[in-house]
């Protein structure tokens, strides 16, 4: 995360050659494609320092979630919209979130899921394409 906040941190400040220069180091270190960009929230981590996570930099993450390995967040090939995921989410490994939908907060996206439409707050889902299995849950539970 630290590469990430300073990426962003150059971002914001208008200095993108140098937020490019972090970016680079991101997808050479890490395997994986976090840009400066994206805007994510406070406190949010990827498990195994974010393997092969890939996240479209117009996307938006909020606070306190946990982003597994080989998790895509991105666009659709005829969409320009992005997802926007809410406040403590999990998103297991694997899985896929596509194109302009919003994830709700305390939401938990199940391993090797693909979530093509929105979600609600507080629901459990999984599946391909994804599907809500459980509402009105605790986060917390289920890592």
């Amino acid at each position: 995360m630290i590469l990430y906040k300073l990426s962003r941190y150059f971002f914001l400040k208008k200095m993108k050659p140098i937020s490019f220069i972090f970016d680079l180091m991101i997808r050479y270190f890490y395997r994986c494609a976090i840009f400066g960009a994206t805007d994510i929230g406070k406190n949010t981590v990827f498990a195994y320092g974010g393997i092969a996570v890939i996240i479209h930099k117009r996307a938006v993450i909020g606070s306190n979630c946990i982003i597994g390995s080989c998790v895509t967040i991105g666009g659709k090939s005829k969409s320009i919209g992005v997802p926007k995921i809410g406040d403590n989410v999990y998103i297991a490994s694997g899985a896929k979130i596509l194109g302009d939908i919003n994830i709700g907060s305390n939401c938990v996206i199940g391993a090797n899921a693909v979530v093509v439409t929105s979600i609600p707050d507080n629901c459990l889902v999984a599946g391909i394409p994804a599907k809500i299995l459980k509402t009105n849950i605790d986060p917390k539970d289920y890592y």
